[in-house]
């Protein structure tokens, strides 16, 4: 997600850094590659002209303060630049005084609406709404099928009447709402072209059946500014409330994200950032703009680890840790807890610092699947008592996982080495104990 973007973008800062002091000159030259960095990650031209020049009016003239090289003025000026840009605050989904809340949800075909429908109730469940799917795709064959899918796997109950139209279903499913206790119906429309008149006619035709309190357009974010060019089309019709970022972990550059609003006039709410059912982010301007500069996103980082460490489990596992009794099988379960909290170049773009390691220096995300594998190859026994491990054992182990005796000789000496670390911290010789210490995943 904008590592392209990221990257070049760090270049002109690490240009800056080794300047004594800012002059129009080094600061124009910096401003035509952030320029160039912006049309390349695909960003609206009128939008790239725009905030290049408001960067240089605040940049020229300003004094640099002993405390501050002329690069970190730069990037704050920047940063503060791309916030304004993408919204300056977080905007958040309608939620109507009396229920049932009816979203509708809108966009081109293969933007991927139904599976973001899917997500959005995932996501307002976990926010202590009742929603309702609503099927009001009667185009796509496998459209209907594909929502009552994702809804058995979620466990919320979709609405479905393959006899009616569009109109006839939305208006079926609020009533449906209203009758058992659903406080939000999701609408999921059929994708269609916005040069289709009498598709946009129908979606229109919902609007008007249903009065929604918030209507989102769903835009696949790898077509970079044809995602703007369509935004537009169909805001001149149905004037929706919010954009959806789909794709956001594909090849997409940045150039929706950081168009539309300014382009639009209206504030992106979503972005969908991989495959599974709960990857679905609220869209906030000023984390994106750190993400996107390599400042981090520590916020969405905690927020992403509470949502699966777990309060008990985590005490039980700091007993563990005190008593030095942490096991491989524990290993084994943190391990699968970090992956449940995204692709793993994911979660590390949100560490401050991570987007500035050289070349493969960032741990493999393969390894994690080779350890997990090692592990799950050996008995309980062997989990907890990795001692009894002799040379036939480990060459069953590395048959049963695919990997070598190397590796997992490998992996049994990090974990020796790491509970030699916990014995250590819990008696508190904290400082001994790190010194040293070299637990690389890989």
């Amino acid at each position: 997600m904008f590592e392209a973007l990221s990257e070049k973008l760090e270049t002109v800062f690490k240009k800056l850094r080794g300047e004594g002091r800012l002059s129009e000159e080094n600061i124009h030259l910096a401003l035509r590659d952030v320029r160039r960095a912006l049309l390349d990650a695909d960003v609206h031209y009128k939008v790239a002209k725009d905030f290049v020049d408001a960067v240089g009016v605040r940049a020229v003239g300003r004094e640099v303060l002993t405390s501050i090289t002329p690069g970190q003025l730069i990037v704050k000026i920047v940063y503060e630049e791309m916030v304004r840009l993408l919204g300056s605050s977080k905007a958040d989904i309608a939620d109507a005084q009396t229920p049932p809340t009816v979203v509708l949800v809108a966009g081109l075909q293969g933007s991927g609406k139904t599976t973001f429908s899917a997500k959005l109730a995932a996501h307002l469940r976990s926010k202590g709404r009742n929603p309702l799917l609503a099927a009001a795709d009667i185009y796509r064959p496998a459209a209907i099928d594909q929502l009552m899918t994702l809804g058995r796997q979620l466990e919320i109950p979709v609405y479905v009447d393959r006899d009616a139209d569009a109109v006839a279903i939305a208006r079926g499913a609020v009533e449906h709402a209203r009758k058992n206790v659903r406080d939000t119906v999701i609408l999921d429309t059929a994708g269609r072209l916005h040069v289709d008149e009498e598709m946009m006619q129908e979606v229109a035709a919902v609007k008007n059946a249903v009065t929604p309190h918030e209507i989102l357009f769903v835009v696949d974010a790898m077509t970079g500014q044809d995602a703007v060019t369509t935004a537009g089309a169909f805001f001149e019709r149905l004037h929706f409330d919010g954009v959806v970022l789909t794709k956001m972990d594909g090849d997409a550059r940045g150039g929706a994200a950081l168009s539309i609003r300014s382009v639009i006039d209206r504030p992106v709410k979503f972005m969908s950032t991989g495959e599974k059912l709960d990857a679905l982010e609220a869209f906030y301007p000023d984390r994106i703009a750190s993400r996107i500069l390599g400042m981090g996103d520590v916020v969405s980082l905690v927020e992403r680890a509470q949502e699966q460490f777990d309060e008990k489990q985590a005490a039980r596992l700091e007993e563990k840790l005190r008593k030095a009794q942490f096991t491989l099988e524990d290993f084994l379960e943190q391990l699968r807890q970090i992956k449940n909290m995204g692709p793993l170049d994911q979660v590390l773009s949100m560490i401050p610092g991570m987007n500035r390691l050289p070349v493969g220096a960032a741990p493999d995300e393969g390894a994690l699947v080779r350890i997990e594998a090692i592990i799950q190859s050996m008995t309980r026994q062997e989990r907890s008592k990795p001692s009894i491990l002799n040379g036939s054992r480990r060459r069953r182990i590395a048959i049963g996982s695919g990997t070598t005796v190397q590796e997992v000789n490998r992996l049994l000496k990090q974990f020796e080495e790491m509970q030699k670390m916990m014995k250590k911290l819990s008696k508190g010789n904290s400082r001994r104990a790190f010194r040293g210490m070299n637990f690389p995943l890989q």
